[in-house]
């Protein structure tokens, strides 16, 4: 009722109404009192005015709007691999990544049942409090050979969260380097054995006097040091190309003049059946964006294995042409034994053998198409082998073209340059 005057107006009325009751209760007039309470109000009125800000209701605080929260099932959809949700030995939820490697019949169900791994089951049954913090390992789950890691932490309302974690990459990469460590003490301890025991026979007065049987030990022991020599090398040289397969070449490189100069190299170095190597080059190939000392690594050790491995008097082919997706293919095929479908596989691990006695008699150091397939990654190119047993084998080896570059113009010119007969040039 009052709203609508100001603070000091309803003030001056109450006086007023105080003064008058003063004025009835003295003197029991109540023409006085109330003529008293009649002028008081309207003097009040006039001396304060209506003009005073009217009385406000307190206004409620600001409501600020507030995201809607994202429900429980959005929230485990984005945390990469599988992750559920237990509540009472019950998975309440599950992600993507859970149904698809458990199956989509775990919501709902027991927990140990989705898992089904003997120290999963273990940890999930234990009480909270009895739980340990440190993930557990499950082996097998999924695939006989994968490897995973299961963190569970205590959630609201007893509920849990089950986050699995794959391993298996870490595993792999841990035991390829273990395996690494001991085929490369093995490596280096088999030729120094060697070289020490014949030093150890010279030093004897009766075999060091003689004249023929020192200079076969010595010339065992020579090649056994260039066998070391060779391994230190290719450890080396992958070491170097490990650290730098992330650094993507861009200088053009000419293939066909490159097959050319290898294919001299051999010869001048007199290498055995060096002139068996027949190229087959492809005058409309584009250069390569790469490495150059890198490709001719990968030519060396391709005719090199091509050399060692195939039948002697038969030809070492090595083929350059650009394919109708505009990759650059190269390919060297000898008329060799073949290589089993088995070993196809493995052939680029380090240290593999598909013959172990044969390739160290050849002089091979189980590192060749490990260094030739870390090289064609870093040139983001595609490395095949394709074998026949009793045939031979190919290899082929796909780079992308030079951006910035057209087909090599050397080509022509090397057409009419007098080359030789094992060079076919096609047009």
């Amino acid at each position: 009722m009052l709203q609508g005057f100001g603070t000091r107006t309803v003030t001056a009325i109450g006086l007023v109404v105080i003064a008058a009751v003063a004025v009835f209760l003295l003197e029991w007039n109540l023409q006085a009192a109330i003529i008293a309470l009649v002028g008081g109000i309207a003097a009040a009125l006039v001396a304060t005015g209506t003009g005073d800000q009217p009385i406000e209701s307190p206004r409620p605080p600001e409501v600020v709007p507030q995201a809607p929260v994202p429900h429980l099932q959005e929230v485990i959809e984005a945390v990469l691999g599988p992750v559920l949700i237990v509540a009472e030995g019950l998975v309440t939820h599950a992600n993507a990544a859970a149904t698809g490697l458990l199956g989509n019949h775990i919501v709902g169900g027991d927990v140990r049942v989705a898992i089904r791994h003997p120290g999963a089951a273990e940890r999930l049954a234990s009480p909270l409090a009895t739980t340990p913090q440190g993930p557990t390992n499950l082996v097998g789950l999924g695939a006989r050979d994968q490897h995973w890691e299961m963190h569970v932490t205590p959630a609201t309302n007893g509920q849990r969260i089950v986050h699995l974690i794959d391993r298996t990459g870490s595993y792999a990469a841990e035991r390829m380097r273990v395996d690494f460590v001991a085929n490369a003490s093995h490596e280096l301890r088999t030729p120094l054995a060697s070289i020490l025991g014949y030093i150890e026979t010279l030093g004897d007065d009766k075999a060091g006097e003689d004249a023929q049987v020192r200079g076969r030990f010595l010339k065992i022991m020579f090649d056994e040091a260039r066998r070391m020599q060779r391994l230190i090398e290719d450890l080396i040289s992958l070491s170097r190309i490990e650290a730098e397969k992330y650094r993507l070449p861009d200088r053009a490189v000419d293939l066909a003049e490159l097959v050319e100069e290898v294919r001299s190299e051999l010869l001048d170095a007199q290498a055995r059946r060096s002139a068996d190597i027949v190229a087959d080059l492809d005058l409309g190939v584009p250069a390569v964006a790469g490495d150059r000392a890198q490709l001719s690594q990968i030519l060396h050790n391709l005719i090199g294995n091509a050399m060692k491995y195939g039948r002697a008097g038969t030809p070492v082919t090595v083929k350059l042409w650009s394919d109708r997706l505009g990759m650059v293919r190269i390919s060297v095929a000898d008329e060799g034994e073949g290589i089993a479908p088995e070993h196809l596989p493995r052939l680029t691990e380090r240290f593999y053998r598909v013959d172990p006695g044969r390739s160290r008699a050849a002089g091979g150091t189980g590192l060749g198409l490990a260094i030739v397939k870390h090289i064609v990654e870093r040139h983001r190119g595609r490395f095949d082998v394709a074998s026949t047993v009793g045939t031979g084998t190919t290899v082929t080896v796909m780079l992308p073209p030079h951006a910035k570059t057209s087909p090599p113009p050397s080509a022509a010119a090397r057409s009419t340059n007098g080359l030789s007969d094992a060079i076919v040039i096609k047009r």
